[in-house]
């Protein structure tokens, strides 16, 4: 598996960075030669966040921890992405019916993730009026959602407005 380190307001030091060289690579087993992990270290607000993202023949695996402490933060990222590459081989299994995983030789779990089988219970539809980013930032707080839809006068194009994880906000442009 290709590795690739980087570094956004924090230097790795050696010793962390052959720590995360040797704990990502035992998911070669998983991923074999083909897989691409991108490992961010970044310092924000006096807390630091490492990011792991592992694509592997189209498939993207991703975890992100928040700590004081790098040396924690990859021993806590790596189950995250260990519990995703899991479920993903339960659906090819459940599709395919002949593909096993020995769940007795975990690498960075105890035991096998629950399975959650996550159904739509409810739909909405609505009609989208054009109405400001300003407008939008208005309505999501007076309906006290995480996040609004809505048509961008300013584009022409659905918008979707949330909070983000640092209290502050997103927007995400749809193209049609």
């Amino acid at each position: 598996m290709k590795i690739e380190l980087t570094e956004k307001n924090y230097e790795i030091s050696d010793k962390l960075r052959d720590i995360i060289n040797k704990k990502i690579s035992k998911l070669d087993r998983y991923f074999g030669k083909d897989g691409i992990a991108r490992v961010v270290c970044k310092q924000e607000n006096k807390t630091n966040k490492l990011e792991v993202t592992v694509t592997n023949k189209g498939l993207l695996y991703r975890a992100e921890v928040v700590g004081e402490n790098m040396y924690e933060n990859i021993d806590f990222a790596l189950p995250k992405i260990e519990r995703q590459v899991i479920k993903e081989f339960e659906k090819k299994r459940d599709k395919f019916r002949n593909i096993a995983i020995d769940y007795s030789d975990l690498l960075f779990l105890d035991k096998k993730p629950e399975e959650i089988n996550k159904e739509i219970i409810k739909k909405k539809v609505f009609n989208l009026d054009p109405i400001t980013i300003e407008d939008a930032k208005d309505y999501m707080e007076a309906v006290g959602h995480t996040f609004y839809v809505f048509l961008n006068v300013e584009t022409g194009k659905v918008n979707i407005l949330y909070n983000r994880n640092d209290n502050r906000l997103g927007i995400i442009e749809c193209n049609v």
